[in-house]
């Protein structure tokens, strides 16, 4: 063993012994005398060892009437294989003093039979057996009442069929109480509980998170930390209400140590199951309509967009009609254009952005429309394009209609090839591209010859042959 004294014996470093099996922990302990600890720095890493558990030990030894109270707290190291290792020169601050230790090194033996694991503890002071007294102290661990808790959050109670219902699972914790709790084995707990909140006649728009963070909020009054645990907005496709089963969660729950060191382990792990309330949202049937079962539900505007107000028949223009707001936005379908003689619709580009942001999913779906006319005239949109939809806020449909108006130039000509239709750039490279006529037989030909070459060549390598 080897002893580092400081301030007259007061506080000591003591090194572990050597050689000592693989078996066995080494040792660092410090010692103090007659004194409290208040702080002290970390113990050294020892390259070739894994830091192990640390504890400390009291003891007060009564010799003649005098008391020496003597606390040690000892860090275990694990050799990770055999061999020889040195213990570097290292210091630690031990209630804001200095001690130093001159290192050594260390010999790890082969596994010893039998054996057990030792915290290798010698002992500072040795009086005389018949003179001493010796009392161990432990550590007393009380569990201490937390204030958390676990709910399914829905902002609505009631809700049209195909309105959004944004669902939030939380847990949450009293800022004073985090060091009582941790999550435990999370990922698994939380696909349970996720089975329990997917409903099955509802479209699930799910919010992206990768990392749980705490939001500082209050409850009652108090500071407490939010975690969202997950998120969503659900769309009822039914009248069937949403119902979210009682949900649990299993967290780790710690005692704290009744008189807390800072040389003791001061908080004890054990387990505790969090529980959430039942809910359920009530889900009712859209009004009267003849579209009812197909209309969809939010609250939208309308953007719209003519490439040209002014257009020569037979040249194309581009009209979008743009949906705004919030609600499904994925589950909007085009407006089917009621075509007038005159002009031509072709299949709509669909463009769409979603948002999903403080609870609520919105965005814009935009149909731009590629529309050839054919003949002379003024057109307005709102003849042609109409969309019908129910709104949540004021309980009624309503239709967004387009303001925008398009006027034809120029003479009819029913003769017109479709192609002045505005294709794209990829078509307008035609004019610079090889417009030479190739026989659809070329590549008989060149097959026929091929085969020809081919036979002359196995004459060829015959005649070789026969002739060798």
């Amino acid at each position: 063993m080897l002893l580092v004294p400081a301030w007259a014996q007061q506080v000591s470093i003591e090194l572990g012994k050597s050689p000592l099996p693989l078996n066995q922990y080494y040792t660092i302990s410090v010692r103090l005398q007659n004194q409290q600890l208040q702080e002290y720095t970390p113990f050294p890493d020892i390259e070739g060892f894994k830091k192990s558990n640390k504890y400390s030990t009291t003891k007060t030894i009564v010799t003649g009437g005098s008391t020496t109270t003597i606390l040690t707290i000892t860090q275990n190291y694990a050799a990770l294989e055999e061999g020889e290792y040195v213990v570097k020169p290292f210091s630690m601050k031990v209630n804001g003093q200095a001690v130093q230790s001159q290192g050594m090194e260390v010999t790890v033996t082969p596994l010893q039979a039998n054996a057990p694991q030792r915290s290798n503890q010698p002992d500072l002071i040795t009086p005389e057996a018949d003179q001493e007294q010796e009392v161990e102290q432990s550590v007393e661990f009380i569990d201490k009442e937390d204030n958390a808790f676990l709910t399914v959050y829905t902002n609505k109670d009631e809700v049209f069929v195909g309105e959004g219902v944004n669902v939030v699972l939380y847990f949450y914790l009293a800022e004073a109480d985090q060091r009582l709790l941790d999550f435990h084995d999370f990922a698994n707990q939380l696909n349970t509980m996720l089975r329990q909140i997917k409903q099955p006649h509802a479209w699930e728009e799910t919010f992206d998170f990768t990392e749980i963070t705490p939001e500082n909020v209050l409850v009652r009054g108090e500071p407490y930390l939010r975690f969202r645990l997950y998120e969503t907005m659900l769309y009822p496709l039914s009248n069937e209400p949403f119902r979210f089963p009682q949900l649990q969660l299993q967290m780790i729950k710690y005692k704290v140590a009744k008189n807390p060191s800072l040389v003791e382990e001061d908080r004890q792990e054990g387990y505790k199951i969090f529980y959430s309330r039942p809910k359920e949202v009530l889900v009712k049937q859209l009004p009267p309509h003849p579209l009812r079962d197909v209309v969809p539900v939010g609250d939208y505007t309308l953007r719209e967009r003519l490439s040209k107000r002014s257009v020569p028949v037979n040249k194309s223009f581009r009209f979008t009609f743009e949906v705004v707001g919030e609600g499904n936005i994925a589950a909007i379908m085009a407006p089917e254009p009621r075509v007038p003689t005159g002009l031509e619709f072709y299949p709509a580009d669909v463009r769409q952005d979603v948002t999903k942001r403080d609870g609520s999913v919105s965005g814009a779906k935009s149909f731009t429309f590629a529309v050839l006319p054919r003949e002379p005239g003024d057109y307005r949109m709102d003849k042609i394009l109409e969309w019908i939809y129910f709104s949540p806020t004021t309980a009624s449909y309503d239709t967004l209609r387009p303001t925008l108006q398009v006027q034809v130039t120029g003479a009819s000509d029913s003769d017109a090839l479709v192609l002045s239709r505005d294709l794209g750039p990829f078509y307008n490279i035609i004019e610079n591209e090889d417009n030479t006529l190739v026989s659809l037989h070329e590549f008989d030909e060149v097959k026929r010859y091929t085969n020809i070459i081919l036979l002359l060549l196995l004459a060829v390598a015959a005649f070789v042959f026969l002739k060798k």
